[in-house]
């Protein structure tokens, strides 16, 4: 066998030691990848030769390469959005969107942990554009999924031998980051059961009273928005969750509920059958007074011409009769909260509060949706009064 190490003679009568060896597959192109080295001693030479021999057999070895991160996080997002929900796609392009920002010209040879903590640190400080003041940090939800699409990302550079490690897997949200966050969430309240009484009040006798209803017996905007009135029956008093409908990146995306428990049958509190009622016939005569014009989506919440509605349109319009009631302005999510904390902390079994949210999980329900209310503490109170008396 022909030695791979070769003499080479340089013009100023130098002599060194030079081999080709290949490596491999680019892979970001799959082209033939070779590696050539050079030294000043033959036993140099073959000592790496060696080496890089023992690693590429046990599968280890990393070949320089000049692959950014931006280009990392392209050819991830290629392979992790495959079969994808369009808003599953999104959450993963907005999330590689602060990786690209700030290390996005950096080569992923050369990331090391520390810049992975900086873009930490700088999503939790400065990194917002939209959805509030920009310049301001970001959840540490929103730094988690970006530390999770990360990770995913490194690990598949891993497979793919572009680095020997994943200099993401051991950095972290600091400790008194997740407590401000948790202070922070806290200090979000869902409305109060004199804040709902008030805003209905308000609403009732409006032509929204029932999308309104709707929204504070439980159900998310998008399930909202998406209802039918074929999955509405007025006889038996019923609704079935079914559909959703909302708004990707300025797309309509409309599919059926997010799991098996999102797909749920719910019995009609009576005010919301009677709105429903008054609802279904004041469409009937909008749709009389439109004529042609009249769009029969066969949705539910529609506008006055009879076209569905995003949860954009939606949310405009809670907030503009939130103004109008003179109440706290909440998100149309915490109202959502404010049933299923009511629900809990009147007496409703836990199991059945959580199916009625459409959630399979009866402990994510508890943590994240049911919150004690000041009137559910003051019959605690008054529980215990009894107890003690």
């Amino acid at each position: 066998m022909a030695d791979p190490i070769k003499k080479i003679t340089l013009a100023s009568g130098k002599v060194r030691y030079r081999f080709v060896v290949d490596v491999g597959r680019n892979p970001e192109t799959g082209d033939r990848q070779q590696v050539t080295r050079t030294f000043d001693s033959k036993a140099e030479a073959k000592n790496e030769y060696a080496r890089i021999l023992h690693e590429r057999a046990a599968g280890t070895l990393v070949v320089p390469a000049k692959t950014t991160v931006e280009q990392l996080a392209d050819m991830w997002l290629r392979e992790a959005t495959v079969d994808v929900e369009a808003a599953t796609k999104r959450s993963y392009e907005d999330a590689m969107r602060y990786v690209r920002t700030r290390l996005g010209g950096k080569r992923v040879q050369e990331l090391t942990t520390a810049d992975v903590q900086d873009l930490v640190e700088w999503m939790l400080t400065s990194a917002r554009r939209i959805g509030g003041k920009p310049g301001t940090g970001l959840s540490v939800r929103t730094v988690d999924l970006t530390l999770g699409r990360l990770r995913a990302a490194l690990n598949m550079a891993v497979r793919d031998r572009l680095v020997v490690r994943n200099v993401a897997e051991y950095a972290k949200v600091p400790r008194q980051a997740r407590k401000d966050d948790r202070a922070r969430r806290r200090a979000r309240k869902p409305w109060t059961e004199d804040e709902v009484k008030v805003f209905l009040a308000h609403c009732a006798g409006g032509r929204l009273y029932a999308v309104m209803l709707l929204s504070l017996i439980g159900l998310r905007p998008a399930e909202v928005c998406g209802l039918r009135w074929r999955d509405v029956d007025l006889e038996v008093g019923t609704l079935s969750v079914e559909w959703t409908r909302t708004l990707v990146a300025g797309v309509v995306i409309e599919k059926d509920t997010k799991s098996t428990a999102g797909e749920r049958g719910l019995p009609l509190p009576a005010p919301v059958l009677a709105a429903l009622k008054v609802f279904r016939r004041r469409q009937s005569a909008e749709r009389l007074a439109a004529g042609e014009g009249y769009d029969a989506s066969g949705r539910v919440v529609v506008d006055e011409l009879g076209a569905a509605v995003k949860t954009d349109w939606l949310r405009r319009q809670a907030y503009k009769l939130m103004e109008e009631a003179d109440v706290r302005r909440v998100r149309l999510y915490d109202a959502r909260h404010a049933c299923l904390s009511w629900m809990a902390n009147n007496g409703v079994p836990d199991t059945v509060v959580s199916a009625w949210a459409g959630h399979a999980d009866l402990g994510f329900t508890k943590r994240t949706y049911v919150h004690p209310d000041p009137q559910s503490l003051k019959a605690g109170s008054d529980r215990l009064a009894d107890l003690l008396g």
